[in-house]
């Protein structure tokens, strides 16, 4: 394991971290980074993230966004991140690299690991029977499992339905498009529809459909199982995979990898209000276009943190029931103030939830020990 200080890092720090960012190689031809990026409010949660192209820059902003997050949340935890740059990997191979990554992060007592891109709770489950240290457990573990349950796509849900009380956003009827069908997407286009929203266009990695009287989502989930992708589906018209982003709707939620809306496609959205389901899936610029033509971008750190708050319930010991409540009440605090800070006019909501998260980050450090 090599330990770097920040500041020989490729991406930017400032007062509030990275504390700490590791590079380690668990196995011959596997790479990976942890970034403990802010332990103000306690020790760090965030997920790892399995993929070939992971960057320690890209592990780095996300980290920064899990401390964002915990903060609005009112969490006893700061951000984290790890990367592990694999291909798609055996059940068997998985396995071994999931535990010798585990042994490898033994010693980063401030960072918590849990499911993310790439990862599962099966995956927790061996980090967890390593090194007695992770969160989104197999039930059967004792453990709430976020994604199984939809801890992230009933945050979102709830989100859509503080919008819907504020008349922001009418979801009897409204179009919904979503970037992504994975244990997000799958969990927000279900429980948007029981809302009375029309799923009209869904994409994957693979493809994507399109229905403008609404796609069955529960069927799309049954052909997603069986035939590996969205793509082909029978419901629906087979799109091109990114132009769903350009559909007309009213709420778009990006569910996918980072950066999908660029400053260069970010003109093409039609929709009025967005989720931001996935971690960083809107870049800053992108953010500050949409934001002129007057369309409502709740940030990921408020709008997906429902899958942290249960990860953090669970860590505590509390069951799924305490967790599900802990995600509601929590996420219409976080989104009630964010819309209080927005009607004056003067901020984006990214500067307002970042304004909030800054404000306590800061108060934080003030207990903190500095000598």
């Amino acid at each position: 394991m090599v330990v770097v200080d920040e500041v020989h890092a490729s991406w930017a720090a400032d007062e509030l971290g990275p504390a700490l960012v590791a590079f380690l190689r668990p196995r011959a031809g596997v790479e990976a980074v942890v970034v403990v990026d802010n332990v103000a409010l306690g020790p760090a949660i965030g997920g790892v993230r399995m993929r070939p192209g992971i960057t320690a820059g890209e592990v780095a902003r996300l980290a920064r966004a899990m401390t964002m997050k915990n903060a609005l949340a009112g969490l006893p935890h700061g951000g984290g991140k790890a990367g592990i740059a694999a291909p798609g990997l055996a059940a068997a191979d998985h396995e071994r690299v999931m535990r010798a990554f585990a042994r490898a992060i033994r010693q980063l007592t401030d960072y918590i690991p849990g499911p993310d891109m790439g990862t599962s709770e099966t995956s927790m489950a061996y980090i967890h029977d390593e090194i007695g240290r992770a969160v989104g457990l197999p039930g059967v573990l004792g453990g709430v499992p976020l994604d199984e349950l939809g801890a992230t796509g009933f945050g979102l849900a709830v989100c859509a339905d503080v919008l819907s009380e504020a008349e922001m956003l009418h979801l009897g009827g409204a179009c919904v498009v979503i970037q992504g069908f994975g244990a997000v997407g799958w969990h927000a286009a279900r429980l948007l529809a029981e809302r009375g929203a029309a799923i009209v266009a869904v994409s994957d990695s693979r493809g994507a459909t399109w229905n403008p009287g609404g796609l069955d989502v529960t069927a799309l989930r049954v052909h997603k199982k069986s035939a590996g992708s969205v793509a082909g589906f029978p419901g629906g018209t087979a799109v091109p995979r990114d132009d769903i982003v350009g559909f007309d709707c009213e709420l778009l939620i990006p569910a996918a990898q980072p950066d999908v809306v660029t400053a260069d496609n970010a003109g093409k959205i039609s929709a009025r209000v967005i989720l931001e389901g996935a971690n960083i899936p809107i870049t800053i610029q992108a953010e500050a276009q949409l934001a002129e033509r007057g369309v409502l971008c709740i940030p990921d750190v408020v709008a997906n943190s429902g899958g942290v708050i249960c990860a953090a319930a669970e860590y505590r010991g509390a069951g799924h029931a305490e967790a599900f409540t802990e995600i509601e009440e929590k996420i219409r605090d976080t989104m009630a103030e964010l819309l209080g800070r927005l009607r004056p006019g003067t901020l984006t909501p990214r500067a307002a939830a970042e304004q909030m998260a800054q404000e306590r980050l800061r108060q934080a450090l003030t207990l903190r020990r500095r000598f």
